[in-house]
């Protein structure tokens, strides 16, 4: 299963075959949401989603390796 369609199953996917599409699924406004933040692109990597730097569940942050005064990834040109 290619990465995006992964990251479709565990998000949009769900959430319409829960019937809860109106409210979670995506970042929009006004949906809830608990967000992972990773270094690399898991769409040319899927296995970035084991390196987790900051995680965000129900508005508080439960994981921030981001402030431990580690060094950031460069972004990649493009």
């Amino acid at each position: 299963m290619p990465p995006l369609e992964i990251l479709g199953a565990v998000s949009t996917n769900a959430a319409e075959m829960l019937g809860r599409q109106d409210r979670i699924g995506a970042m929009e406004a006004g949906k809830f949401a608990d967000l992972v933040a990773v270094s690399g692109d898991p769409l040319a990597d899927i296995t970035e989603l084991e390196r987790l730097r900051l995680v965000m569940k129900g508005g508080e942050v439960v994981r921030n390796d981001l402030s431990r005064g580690e060094p950031r990834p460069r972004a990649q040109p493009s």
